[in-house]
């Protein structure tokens, strides 16, 4: 009987590390000069055949092309051409490092190597983690300036430092998935065959951003939602980042990825450590459906604060009252939102300060007399009494020049002094990396929160950074880390102070959807537009890697302020209950019919809740117009199918949905219809979708198997 091998293990002989997932391995090997070099990253081998894999070698080998294997990150010394992880610059104006392996450090999952220059005080530890309920490995660098703090000033500019550089194994080809998108239109999935050339994702905009996402995932060209090799990347940041991904002429692939944008650069005080983010990545043979049920279970096991917490059924009062906010109208919203069965009432902008438009008010978070004229704990109190929890928007790291906050502290704002400041929607950013201004934002909220018993917290930034500039300060680009990292710890030490409190995410929409922000808050509002048409593709790319606990979306009124298309109830409650549902019409202008209708749907939403935000998500093949997702109970018993089908067409009855998923061996009874399904024929045939009749049509199946 062999012993199970540790998840992590070094071979100093051959220099030779092996990282164990449960169903992956990860290898390198530290080269001659030092330099540890990728190995292998796939199905797992045992130990002879991975000591005897050779290192890989560019099969165009001459004067102008080094044959060495691909590193782990980097540097921009020797006879490397390709992009650069760990880019530096000393004072004298050397560029670049050369490593010294100096040792390594196991301590269970994690693994650290340990590089020096050789000619300079600096030490880079490259970091690695696995788990043994995941296949998920983490990745992240620590630089150290290892001169005397006392000594003489040194310092060392970092132009470039990223997380980690990935390897594609050689395949006959190489397909790119990733997310675009912009402002209404987010998450929108591309699966492009690979170019010979850098290919650059990127956010210049100190928010993830809604055009790109540091998320991605490479196959051969052949691989499908459930077979085929996968390796896939996410980034846990929140600010600005680039990914670079690099193929070669002779079939090379490797990318490398880390926060910042070009452009920037960061100095390093001797004494002085730099830690990245985590860049994760995982191997899976089972299609990007595999990669993407491993990633929700690990952003449930590893990521998220509170996994287990059911996500509420909220309503969020913005579309029905806009700025147009008072406590009068906002208790008629509660006693109609609690109707329905909500189980969260917040109220959004417009409540403080001066706010009766963009223009004014951000910043000022006091209740707005003429709106509030007892505060705000009047209407937590009967939203409380209604059994619901009680929730604010908040924008703190935004402010308008038309506000008490602005008067007295100009110099706060992210600005260069001999640049004109960009404003977008009226307002400036708040540096955050001012020690003063990140001890503000968290004495307000604090006092937000326990002055007017709130619950939940929605966190707003709608703008991105320009001409972020920090006066006075001898690092100035350091704000584009630190004003993401004071956020965090913004947002965490909140928590830790409210046991319970829930933060929501939000940037204008999904302008800030990360596994990074995620590690802070409970869920993320991934796009403003609502329309269930546009917001099927949009669910379809976020859950690529979330899962469907942390994407927030709304039943809103038709038409559709966005787009003016006009849906049935029923149809755009079924695309909403994909996730964590929530509800954003004005129910003051719903019918009774309606009302009910929606009660209704809610309490149906309720019954398979449990499926959706803690099921495994599996998306079924299905034909044309049609789409849908499948949510199973972990342990297979329990299944909830939503199918859409937004524009029919005359003569092609919508095909049965295939149910790989389900065990062909077993039978499923629908509770709702009484009827019982051979495993087999759900499994090959399908079920009948049972849509009705015309344009924007679905349904919900519910199924539960039979037997042991």
């Amino acid at each position: 009987m062999h012993a199970t091998p540790p998840p992590v293990t070094f071979d100093p002989g051959l220099g030779l590390a092996v990282l164990r997932t449960p169903n992956s391995q990860y290898a390198l090997r530290v080269a001659p000069d030092g330099s540890p070099r990728h190995l292998y990253w796939g199905a797992p081998l045992d130990t002879i055949g991975l000591t005897a894999l050779p290192d890989p070698v560019s099969p165009a080998a001459s004067s102008f092309e080094s044959d060495a294997a691909a590193d782990e990150l980097a540097p921009q010394t020797g006879a490397r051409f390709g992009p650069a992880g760990l880019r530096v610059r000393f004072a004298d104006g050397t560029r670049g490092t050369q490593w010294h392996f100096a040792g390594h450090t196991v301590d269970g999952g994690e693994l650290r190597l340990h590089l020096t220059d050789r000619h300079r005080p600096l030490r880079t530890d490259l970091c690695y983690r696995v788990r043994t309920d995941t296949d998920v490995v983490e990745r992240w660098t620590e630089l150290t300036h290892t001169g005397p703090p006392d000594g003489p000033p040194d310092p060392v500019v970092v132009e470039r430092l990223d997380s980690a550089s990935w390897t594609a194994p050689p395949l006959a080809d190489y397909r790119l998935s990733h997310l675009v998108g912009g402002w209404n239109s987010e998450f929108q999935l591309r699966r492009d065959r690979l170019p010979v050339a850098e290919t650059v994702l990127t956010s210049r905009r100190g928010l993830t951003g809604h055009h790109a996402s540091p998320w991605l995932a490479l196959d051969d060209g052949a691989a499908s939602e459930e077979h085929g090799e996968v390796w896939s990347t996410a980034l846990a940041w929140s600010g600005s980042w680039r990914i670079t991904v690099h193929r070669d002429p002779v079939g090379r692939t490797n990318w490398t990825g880390g926060f910042g944008h070009e452009g920037l650069a960061w100095t390093l005080a001797p004494g002085e450590t730099i830690r990245t983010p985590v860049y994760a990545g995982l191997y899976t043979p089972h299609g990007f459906g595999g990669a993407s049920r491993a990633w929700h279970d690990y952003v449930r096991a590893h990521v998220l604060p509170e996994p287990g917490r059911d996500r509420p059924v909220l309503y969020n009062s913005w579309e029905a009252t806009g700025f147009d906010v008072d406590e009068a109208g906002q208790i008629r919203l509660a006693h109609l939102a609690a109707r329905l069965g909500a189980e969260l009432f917040v109220l959004d902008d417009g409540w403080f300060g001066a706010r009766r438009d963009d223009r004014a008010g951000l910043g000022d978070w006091t209740p707005r007399p003429g709106a509030f004229p007892r505060g705000v704990r009047p209407l937590a109190d009967e939203v409380h009494r209604l059994k619901m929890d009680f929730g604010l928007w908040v924008e703190p790291e935004m402010v308008n020049r038309d506000s008490d906050l602005y008067r007295a502290h100009p110099d706060w704002v992210m600005h260069s002094p001999h640049l004109d400041a960009t404003e977008l929607r009226n307002q400036l950013v708040l540096n955050f990396a001012r020690p003063e201004v990140e001890a503000w934002a968290l004495e307000t909220l604090d006092g937000i929160v326990r002055e007017h018993g709130v619950d939940w917290l929605k966190w707003d930034a709608n703008r991105p950074f320009t001409e972020a500039g920090w006066d006075g300060h001898p690092d100035p680009d350091r704000l584009w880390i630190d004003h993401t990292r004071a956020v965090y710890r913004v947002m965490g030490r909140l928590r830790e102070s409210h046991p319970g409190l829930r933060i929501e995410a939000c940037a204008g929409g999904g302008g800030r959807v990360d596994l990074g922000v995620l590690a802070r808050t409970d869920q993320a509002w991934p796009s403003d537009n609502t329309d269930p048409v546009d917001r099927i593709c949009v669910h379809h790319g976020f859950g690529q890697l979330f899962p469907a606990q942390a994407m927030a979306a709304w039943v809103t009124d038709s038409p559709n302020p966005a787009t003016g298309r006009r849906t049935p109830l029923r149809f755009r409650f079924h695309v909403a209950m994909a996730g964590a549902l929530g509800i954003g019409g004005d129910l003051t202008s719903w019918s009774d019919e309606e009302l009910d209708e929606a009660a209704a749907l809610v309490a149906q939403y309720k019954r398979v809740r449990p499926l959706v935000q803690r099921g495994h998500q599996h998306r079924p093949v299905t034909d044309g117009p049609t789409t849908a997702v499948h949510y199973a109970s972990p342990d297979g018993s329990e299944h909830a199918l939503l199918v859409w089908r937004p524009a029919t067409r005359f003569g092609h009855h919508p095909a049965p949905v295939r149910l790989p998923a389900l065990d062909a061996g077993a039978r499923y009874l629908d509770p709702d219809l009484d009827q019982v399904h051979d495993g087999a024929v759900l499994v090959h045939r399908g079920i009948d979708p049972r849509l009705p009749a015309g344009d924007y049509a679905s349904s919900l199946i519910r199924l539960r198997r039979l037997g042991p």
